[in-house]
């Protein structure tokens, strides 16, 4: 089979949906030597990264060949818009083609085509994004309940919530294949000079995209009413800017804990690693996830974490975190102090947290798509 595979969002700066498609295409590529991959570092009318050539994912092994890119975002976004007669030619000639960012491709007549759904949060809070970007994710997520030959799904809210938006997709044509954590126990970690004021053991960690959907704005009140009665501890909020929130800055200045919030932006792996290791809990509440990678990392790293109970996010951490509710910040709050005073717990959620991530595997879910890939070659066959 030769496998068309988008790898877009696999660069640099990548957030979950790049983190996936990274996970698996790199397990792909350490473990299937049957079929030939075609690597797609451009793809879709509603998102470019101009560092492509240097950023997404790219293989030199004999069976995978990554295609050239348009040379800017408005040719990227006509030949995806409006492809030409030959589209498929100028794809490699695939005989699955792979969608992992939300772009649901038209044109392809041979090709069968397998559409990775991460979440609908879009249809469910359009506030929580700009118009631009709610239009493309619903005109993807549209186009693959009319087009898609099978939807691959990060968990099975996510699967859930697509066939009871979409109900007129099958759903046999539909499955789960989770994502894992992309660190592991002899992973190398790095203590950079941004982190020279955090001691290990002693801060509070929340990754994510700084966007509403995270709900750090409740955290930050949450943070503010457990420090009031708690050890006083630095709260860090890693990640990179993402919708709606410029003046996210300004709130944390509005409530003035000045220096007790450590906004870092964007942190590379070992950073984040180290992060993960050495916080003395890791606080994740947000309103709506597809899957919450951040979760998941944590506790591989052994962190001991509190977590929203929404969404998909039960489905991540199970008996290994305590659950809150992320609209009730005084639940948060005393989910907070309840670690901190009791001790022996937060040593019981790290080992529960590192058990538990455990039962997710890059291996176990590249093995799933091979026998998706394994699935409709059969079926090609006796077309």
């Amino acid at each position: 089979m030769r496998i068309g595979f988008d790898v877009s969002q696999t660069g640099r700066t990548k957030a979950g949906c790049g983190f996936y498609a990274d996970g698996l295409i790199r397990e792909l590529a350490a473990s299937d030597t049957e079929n030939e991959y075609v690597l797609y570092p451009a793809v879709g009318d509603i998102f470019w990264d101009p560092d492509f050539g240097k950023g997404a994912f790219s293989c030199s092994k004999a069976n995978f060949q990554r295609m050239p890119a348009p040379p800017d975002f408005e040719s990227s976004q006509q030949f995806w818009r409006s492809p030409p007669p030959d589209f498929e030619a100028r794809l490699g000639s695939p005989d699955i083609f792979q969608a992992n960012n939300f772009f649901c491709p038209r044109g392809l007549e041979k090709a069968r085509l397998i559409y990775t759904l991460y979440d609908l949060s879009f249809l469910e809070h359009p506030e929580w994004t700009t118009e631009a970007n709610r239009l493309g994710c619903f005109s993807g997520v549209f186009q693959a309940s009319t087009r898609a030959d099978w939807v691959v799904a990060n968990s099975e809210y996510s699967r859930r919530h697509f066939l009871s938006t979409f109900p007129h997709y099958p759903a046999e044509r539909t499955n789960v294949i989770y994502p894992a954590s992309r660190f592991h126990e002899g992973a190398p970690d790095y203590h950079s000079h941004k982190f020279d004021r955090l001691e290990a053991g002693s801060f509070w960690l929340s990754v994510a995209t700084i966007e509403p959907r995270k709900n750090h704005r409740r955290l930050l009140d949450a943070y503010r009413l457990s420090k009031q009665h708690g050890l006083p501890m630095p709260l860090v909020l890693a990640g990179g800017k993402g919708w709606l929130m410029n003046d996210f800055l300004r709130d944390i200045e509005g409530l003035e804990l000045g220096r007790d919030i450590i906004v870092t932006g964007y942190v590379e792996d070992p950073e984040l690693l180290w992060l993960y290791r050495n916080c003395f809990a890791f606080v994740y509440p947000s309103l709506f996830e597809g899957f919450g990678m951040p979760v998941l990392e944590a506790m591989s790293a052994a962190a001991a974490v509190i977590c929203s109970n929404a969404t998909s996010l039960p489905e991540v951490y199970g008996d290994a975190a305590i659950p809150v509710d992320p609209s009730d910040t005084e639940s948060l709050a005393a989910a907070m102090l309840e670690v901190q005073r009791n001790r022996s717990a937060r040593e019981r959620l790290k080992d529960l947290g590192q058990a538990r991530a455990k039962r997710f595997s890059w291996s176990e879910s590249a093995k799933q798509l091979r026998e998706l890939y394994r699935c409709f070659s059969e079926m090609l066959h006796y077309a």
